[in-house]
């Protein structure tokens, strides 16, 4: 039985800083065969919310879908009592990590090691001729997937990086690497197949529950590094496709909604791999127009060309006006896909921020 305290005004303990939560917990150990359940109340700002709120009934979790949800049995912060209902409803689609032979399949992976790696780059104002830009998180954002010069990390020369990332995907290939899902030697054998060559899905690792966005990922262009303040997916399974519509659904407020309930400072692969993902059958209207949502938001220039006619979307820039509904609607169309209905969607949007307050309005703009 697990009772959250947010300690605001230090109604709780008031040397301590108000900005901690609190857990009050009481546990026994289950005997075999049980199937054991988390009973969770709160949190609670006051000790009036704490008194009306412990006349309800918890909310209860069984023991599976904690270890679904992450694989250290780590608890959500819920900002309201109500938001379990909505984290619940969540739950109940696949881990983002799932392993299952009929779907796709991404993993996260890195490129480079911002320090480690720090002697194979070339930090300067002017790009070096003939190099690529080597990015970090900063360089990508939402539905903006370059940033600009300005926002790169440092530079590399692909003659030198390309042969060195290649010699670690040969060498990496053990059962925990994502590389040794992959089983055509002959790709594998290719450097020219190499990540770092087609567009690819990005997250930003450095990340807080309090940002204006927390889960942050974009589709970076070809021709570009990245170090490990921006990792990318790896696709063991799936095509262009596939990456639409997940990068359509990392990119929706829905799934940063569940990410601000996990994510303290940064968004770790144990805390990524469990996220929840839908996963409808690709003849689904909605996917497919989360996939043309998404594809047409993230191919906006040339070096999309091809990827954007995998897809099967149109590549090029669009106006504010455009860009924004297409947003919404997306938005719209992944809170179908959670199963979520129209008092979790209000829900979510009154509590995902407490800042601008256009987000309070959103939901109306959704119908």
């Amino acid at each position: 039985d697990v009772t959250l305290l947010q300690n605001t005004g230090g109604w709780v303990f008031p040397n301590v800083h108000q900005q901690y939560t609190i857990a009050l917990l009481t546990y026994l150990s289950a005997n075999p065969g049980d199937s054991p359940d988390i009973r969770l109340h709160g949190p609670f700002a006051s000790i009036d919310r704490y008194e009306e709120g412990m006349k309800k009934p918890p909310v209860v979790l069984p023991l599976s879908v904690i270890r679904l949800a992450s694989d250290d049995l780590s608890l959500p912060l819920l900002p309201t009592p109500e938001s379990s209902e909505v984290w619940v409803q969540m739950r109940k689609s696949p881990r983002l990590d799932l392993n299952n032979l009929t779907s796709w399949r991404a993993r996260p992976h890195t490129d480079l090691h911002a320090t480690n790696d720090k002697s194979r780059m070339k930090f300067s104002a002017d790009q070096p001729d003939g190099f690529w830009p080597v990015m970090k998180g900063e360089s990508f954002d939402i539905w903006e997937n370059d940033n600009g010069p300005q926002s790169y990390y440092a530079w590399a020369d692909p003659g030198k990086m390309v042969p060195y990332l290649h010699k670690k995907r040969l060498s990496t290939r053990g059962k925990d690497s994502p590389y040794g899902e992959f089983v055509d030697r002959k790709w594998l054998s290719d450097e020219k197949t190499l990540p770092c060559f087609y567009p690819r899905i990005a997250f930003r690792d450095v990340s807080r529950s309090t940002d204006s966005r927390t889960m942050r990922a974009a589709l970076v262009p070809p021709r570009m590094f990245l170090t490990n303040k921006g990792p990318y997916l790896l696709w063991p399974r799936g095509d262009e496709k596939d990456q639409a519509f997940l990068l359509g659904v990392l990119c929706s407020i829905p799934l940063d909604w569940y990410a601000r309930r996990n994510v303290e400072t940064n968004m770790n692969y144990f805390i990524f791999n469990p996220f929840p993902v839908p996963r409808p059958e690709r003849s689904h209207l909605l996917w497919k127009r989360t996939v043309e949502l998404s594809g047409r938001l993230a191919a906006t220039d040339k070096r999309f060309k091809a990827w954007a006619a995998a897809v099967g979307v149109e590549c090029s820039s669009m106006g504010d006006t455009e860009k924004e509904e297409m947003i919404v609607e997306l938005d719209a169309i992944v809170s179908l896909l959670y199963g979520l209905n129209e008092g979790q969607v209000r829900l979510i949007f009154e509590t995902f921020h407490d800042g601008p307050g256009w987000i309070a309005s959103y939901p109306a703009r959704l119908e």
